[in-house]
Parts: C-alpha cells; structure tokens; sequence
C-alpha cells in the first residue's frame, strides 16, 4: 500500500519529526480515506477564493511545523464565514512560530471519532478507536486491538465502546455509517501495518462520521526517532 509519494512525504518531514495536516491528509487520501475539501492557503487570495468555490462556513488551521497542537495555541477556527473573518484569522494564524500558511476546508457534520495507532516495539502495531473531538482525554471512552484488525476485531471495538449507543442512532438521531467506518479501521489498519517501521503514532482526531461516509477531518503523523 505505501506508494512512492507516500515515502516522500514522510521522507520531507523527517528533520521535524512529524508530518504537518496538509502532507498527512494527502498521505491518507493516497491510501483510501476519506478526507474534507481543502487547500493549502499561503496568502489570502487563495484562502477566499478557495472559501468562496466551495461555500462558507469552512474551518481554519494554522499551517506550522513549530505548532503540532494547533488548539493549544489557538491555531483552529471553526464557522468562519465572510472574507473579513477569513483574513482575520490569517493574520491571526501568521504571528504564530514557524507559519507556514493556512489550511482552508469544508465543515462536516456528524459524531467525533478519534482512530489511532501506536507501535509497540515488543507487540507491534495497536489500533484504538474512541469518542474523539476535544474531550477523548476527559472522557476516556476507547478501545484496543491489535492490528491487524478482522471484521470481528471491528465490530467488538464498535461495540466495546461505552457510547456505542450514540453510533447506533440514539432517541431518534440517525445512526453513523458502520460500513464505512468499518472500511476505514481496515484501510487504517493495513496502513499502519505497512508503515510501522517508520512512524510511532498515528492521530485521527476528529474522524466525522454522518449516516453517509466517514471522513478523516484532522490527522497528524509522529515519525520514529531513528528517521529524524
């Protein structure tokens, strides 16, 4: 599954030692995910005419190899919807360390997944899927398997989690896509089976899932040390 481009890119990000949203969202795309309509904005030309072609409301990331935890520092804006918004916060985002640019994409509706992998240097890779968004540290509502992962494996992590209900539909909400998000946790499973002798984790938080697809709404990829 890992292509010529996909090794460039984490190639590329080896002296930061993880790889920014952009590179990783295209990595995912390049393996079959699903990821939101988005560009890589450096001025703010780009960012409104790319906000414009596809309509706001759209969602804001500061681009910067010095800023891994982007709502740490304030570097997410969601709901931005008028040119004068978009321009202030890309004037907001470019006094940020290391600014790269601005991360322009559609917003996406649906419950917050968190998808992830750590290598295990004695067992290899482990899969968690979990209730994602902001609050997957206060909650601590996840799963493990190791990879990789069978249809069995998918459907207990499903239903091993506390709030499985609210994947299934809940007091009348309409239930999340399993087939999807069963599709994704085995393309990210091979994926990270494939990967495992270059990287150290894998963070998909959110991935959005809706009753129609699920989409991997940010990623950031963690090289091993050795490939720094």
């Amino acid at each position: 599954m890992v292509t010529k481009k996909m090794k460039e890119i984490l190639s590329a990000s080896k002296d930061t030692g993880w790889v920014i949203e952009p590179e990783a969202k295209r990595l995912f795309s390049m393996a079959g995910l699903d990821i939101p309509r988005f560009t890589w904005a450096r001025t703010t030309e780009e960012a409104s005419g790319f906000a414009k072609d596809i309509g706001y409301p759209v969602v804001c990331k500061v681009v910067s190899s010095q800023v891994m935890h982007k709502s740490d520092k304030d570097g997410v804006a969601v709901g931005i919807n008028s040119d004068r918004k978009l321009t202030e916060t890309f004037t907001r985002f470019s006094r940020l360390e290391g600014f790269a640019g601005m991360l322009v994409e559609e917003m996406l509706s649906g419950v917050e997944l968190i998808v992830g992998a750590k290598i295990d240097y004695q067992f290899g890779p482990v899969i968690l899927l979990g209730i994602g968004g902001t609050g997957v540290e206060i909650y601590g509502d996840v799963v493990l398997r190791m990879a990789p992962l069978t249809d069995r494996d998918v459907e207990s992590m499903v239903r091993g989690l506390k709030a499985h209900q609210i994947l299934e539909g809940y007091r009348g909400s309409k239930p999340v896509n399993l087939e999807q998000l069963a599709r994704l946790l085995k393309v990210f499973s091979i994926l990270v089976m494939d990967l495992q002798g270059m990287i150290e984790s894998i963070d998909l938080n959110p991935v959005i899932c809706s009753a129609t697809k699920c989409v991997v709404a940010d990623a950031r990829v963690v090289l091993r040390r050795h490939e720094q």
